[in-house]
């Protein structure tokens, strides 16, 4: 199996999505696909949210593979060629929801993200036991988007946030005067947050809100 990135920045970006997941979970593993000139990355982080991102490339052959997270990220690093070698494959256990049937629900400001990431933190610092954040911590809906339409609204629990955090994922480019915004997407068992650096994708869960509704 070989990798080809189209370019150096397009390296660097995967190797910077792999770093992130490393750090997060030494033990991860990251799912490669490509298709129509891209490759795009998949990833289970610890707090059982997938998270992903695209760059343009290839892979030849054409066909899905997982690499383990440290071993990709030594190739991405050291080896500077213009094909990558991923290293042995690696089991990938994890459901991945579908390409398409997908709808956008709103945008929400990354700022507002952001701090009710930086709360969670806070309250996770302040109750975190041997295991980590509770279960009932990360599993609190801090944000529900509302689609114009009435349609069903999009429940964001606690670990989805912290997923886009721990990622690095909210950014700004310097043509915006407003502020990085964030898509909601759903489908119909699937909820997907994109952006600036990646997305964060999890099965949708019927919870009570527990902040204002957007």
């Amino acid at each position: 199996m070989t990798l080809r990135l189209a370019d150096a920045t397009e390296r660097d970006d995967l190797g910077a999505f792999t770093a992130r997941v490393a750090r997060l979970d030494q033990t991860a593993a990251i799912r490669l696909a490509a298709g129509a000139g891209r490759i795009t990355a998949w990833a289970r982080t610890p707090f059982d949210v997938l998270v992903t991102r695209s760059v343009a490339g290839e892979l030849d052959p054409a066909q899905p593979v997982t690499a383990q997270a440290s071993t990709l990220l030594t190739a991405l690093a050291v080896d500077r060629s213009a094909a990558v070698d991923p290293g042995p494959p690696a089991p990938w256990l994890d459901e991945l929801p579908p390409d398409d049937g997908w709808s956008r629900v709103d945008d929400v400001p990354a700022a507002e993200l952001d701090e009710l990431a930086d709360r969670g933190l806070a309250l996770a610092r302040e109750h975190a036991g041997p295991m980590g954040p509770p279960a009932s911590l990360l599993d609190q809906t801090v944000l529900t988007v509302s689609p114009p339409d009435a349609g069903r609204p999009v429940t964001v629990p606690m670990r989805v946030l912290f997923a886009m955090s721990g990622m690095g994922f909210l950014g700004s480019a310097p043509q915006e005067t407003d502020g990085p915004r964030v898509r909601v997407s759903a489908s119909g068992s699937w909820m997907r947050l994109d952006a600036r650096y990646g997305a964060v994708v999890k099965r949708r869960v019927v919870s009570l809100p527990l902040s204002v509704a957007r």
